[in-house]
């Protein structure tokens, strides 16, 4: 069965898709706002088998922070079959398609969130970040260090170009980050959430709380402090809700320190791996790759759903990638360590060492070679907030 692109016309079908695959409903309320943002962001693929759809998947052209620049990313959403057209390949045929695909497009780089991990690593999309979650009692909740500054809460229909700039500036510092448009906030950020900024005595924004209230609970899924101050005065105003939760539980990167310093940090947290990422093209985004200066690697890429990314590839020490032949490797002095087109991407992403991959048996060499290709590495820290 052949892949192809389906027109506006078959979004509403491709939802009902969605709808049983996923065990939930659209009411018909919500219908019209989901394939306005269908229409917007999603390129739709799939299979036809008598005139309807068996399976699909959503392709977003996006883009994402990635060590100091901004990277096109292929998000792959909504892969869906129906039980009686599965085990026939569909889903394989659509993944190898939208790799092509993104090949074609000089995609280098694709992300999506997994109904199951290791479904997705057979196809070479691995783990690239988590997130912790953090629930504090009301007993926890008390007011920190005063700052003189002050909070401003908005909603969809106020949402401020302050709220993005903070964000943009704090994506920066992490590799995999989502680049927002206005359109992106406001078709999928904002559902029944609110936000509080927190602007210093400047009137500089330096941070802010993305939050909803909910069955006497504040769910905080997204906290983002610029500094001590903004951090200080965000967890303040979160302390001032006492009265109306039993409970604040805070979606963080795992490396948030404001909980050290409540006086009982001893909370209940968990920290889950989040999103997948894929390399779509090795050598392209091995070119492109910040990598230290002063030493030197070579790596050997097996990848079996993307043929183009086989190959080594050698780092030098002026921190530049390139493709090596075969005689070229046998004629140089570095053996190389092995790594599938996955083991790479937790690399490059900063969310594994390659020694701590060596340990798992995802990456073969020897230890000093893993020693000098974990010196080219810039210490990348991955993190993604968003759902697609």
């Amino acid at each position: 069965m052949d892949v192809i692109q389906f027109g506006k016309e078959r979004f509403k079908e491709s939802m009902k898709l969605s709808e049983y695959a996923f065990i939930y409903k659209v009411s018909e309320q919500e219908l019209p706002e989901r394939l306005e943002s269908m229409e917007k962001h999603h390129e739709l693929f799939g299979i036809l088998e008598n005139d309807e759809i068996a399976a699909k998947l959503h392709y977003l052209p996006l883009a994402i922070h990635f060590g100091g620049r901004e990277l096109q990313m292929g998000g792959l959403a909504g892969v869906a079959t129906y039980p009686e057209h599965r085990r026939k390949g569909h889903v394989r045929e659509m993944l190898i398609f939208v790799l092509e695909k993104m090949k074609r497009e000089q995609v280098t780089v694709s992300m999506l969130h997994p109904f199951n991990v290791s479904f997705y690593r057979k196809y070479g999309w691995e783990l690239f970040s988590s997130r912790q979650k953090t629930t504090v009692p009301v007993s926890g909740m008390k007011i920190q260090q005063l700052v003189p500054g002050s909070i401003k809460r908005y909603s969809k229909e106020t949402h401020n170009e302050d709220i993005e700039q903070i964000y943009n500036a704090f994506a920066a510092k992490y590799t995999g980050m989502l680049v927002r448009t206005r359109d992106w906030w406001l078709d999928s950020i904002y559902d029944e959430e609110m936000t509080a900024v927190y602007y210093n005595e400047s009137g500089k924004a330096t941070g802010y709380l993305l939050y909803q209230l909910k069955d006497k609970k504040m769910l905080a899924d997204e906290f983002i402090a610029l500094d001590t101050e903004a951090r200080h005065g965000l967890w303040n105003f979160i302390c001032q809700h006492d009265s109306m939760v039993t409970e604040v539980i805070m979606d963080t990167h795992e490396a948030e320190p404001l909980f050290f310093c409540l006086p009982e940090p001893r909370l209940h947290s968990e920290r889950r791996p989040y999103f997948m990422a894929r390399i779509v093209d090795a050598e392209a985004f091995l070119k492109g790759y910040d990598f230290r200066q002063g030493s030197k690697a070579l790596i050997h890429v097996t990848d079996p759903y993307a043929s183009w990314n086989n190959g080594s590839y050698f780092i030098d020490e002026a921190g530049q990638a390139k493709r090596l032949t075969d005689s070229e490797v046998l004629e140089g002095e570095l053996q190389g360590v092995d790594l599938s087109i996955n083991a790479l991407a937790a690399v490059l992403f900063g969310y594994k060492t390659p020694a701590e991959l060596a340990q798992l048996g995802l990456a073969e060499g020897k230890a000093e070679e893993l020693e000098q290709l974990e010196k080219t590495l810039p210490g990348y820290t991955p993190f993604f907030y968003d759902f697609f």
